[in-house]
């Protein structure tokens, strides 16, 4: 055989192979669809008549997915293409859930259709997968996995409070990024911290040392320092935090308006329009400039299945995913 003939035998064979590679979309058959075999019968009851309970009361329709493995192919790509295949919840609403569990990659995901997303987070779904799915699949337990992890959709689509709440370590307080609760790699919630408190705090600078315009910022910039804290350090520092900028911003703004620098400023600025103020130049009109930078004294806030079928949903894409 020659070479030629060779390679062309050989790209046909891959062609004939790469379909293989990608998991198959099972049919669906009903509400749980339990290829992988890991559920037992009165789980995949239990789960079933809780899917149909819910889609009854509220028209939502959740479906089960397990399979033994997916090969390559990622969770997010498998899951999207079964919930496209399956048509999950009403056309128009697409108001569907697919919960995909693959015991033997260890994978899982929750797939949430397009109108279900501001209820169904991606943050909800990872809380889901975290505290009610993980901990029981890390025991063994794929039914009392799946029942809570369903369990914890309907409860969080119907409203109700406490559903796969986080550990109680973190109540009283929201969860901050260095608690590493925000699933945020910790280098890069130290990044994050610095660059908040690096543009609130330059704001707080310019503002106490600016005549004027400092009060402005002053009040500019508490919503700021009352919210970005809180995600970053969490509740009690961010109170913290608030206190002693609501308390020291005035106090500093008095002291340096004794200042014979900071009077002949402002002075200058009602005198001329313009005023130096550590090598910067400060105009009252909004520019200012200096040998080698430029700066502004005024700001604004925008410039610069079995009887089940779907419906005909489909999926954005929203949700979460885990492994065990």
């Amino acid at each position: 055989m020659s070479s030629i003939a060779r390679s062309l035998c050989t790209l046909l064979l891959a062609f004939a192979l790469t379909p293989a590679l990608a998991a198959d979309v099972p049919f669906l058959s009903g509400r749980v669809v339990d290829n992988a075999e890991i559920l037992k019968a009165d789980a995949r009851e239990r789960i079933a008549a809780a899917s149909k309970a819910h889609e009854d009361a509220t028209g939502n329709q959740i479906a089960v997915l397990t399979v033994p493995t997916i090969g390559s192919e990622s969770i997010e790509e498998y899951a999207t293409k079964v919930f496209e295949s399956w048509k999950l919840g009403k056309k128009g609403k697409d108001n569907g859930v697919l919960v995909v569990v693959v015991p033997n990659d260890r994978k899982m995901r929750i797939e949430v259709g397009y109108g279900l997303e501001g209820t169904l987070t991606d943050v909800a779904s990872a809380r889901i997968i975290r505290n009610a799915m993980t901990p029981q699949f890390k025991a063994g337990d794929y039914g009392k996995g799946i029942e809570d992890g369903v369990a914890a959709i309907v409860g969080t689509l119907e409203g109700r409070a406490g559903v796969a709440a986080e550990p109680a370590a973190a109540s009283g307080s929201a969860q901050s990024l260095f608690s590493n609760g925000a699933g945020i790699p910790f280098p890069m919630n130290l990044l994050v911290g610095a660059f908040v408190f690096g543009i609130i705090g330059l704001f707080t600078v310019i503002g106490v040392m600016t005549p004027g315009v400092g009060w402005f910022l002053y009040l500019f910039l508490i919503p700021f320092w009352a919210m970005f804290p809180l995600f970053i350090l969490g509740g009690k520092p961010t109170l913290f935090l608030l206190a002693t900028y609501l308390i020291g911003y005035p106090i500093a703004k008095l002291v340096l308006g004794r200042q014979p620098w900071y009077q002949k400023a402002a002075a200058d600025l009602k005198k001329t329009g313009t005023a130096n103020v550590g090598g910067f130049i400060l105009t009252s009109g909004g520019s200012s400039s200096s040998s080698s930078s430029s700066s502004s004294s005024s700001w604004s806030s925008g410039d610069s299945g079995g009887g089940f079928s779907g419906g005909g949903g489909s999926s954005g894409g929203g949700g979460a995913s885990g492994s065990w």
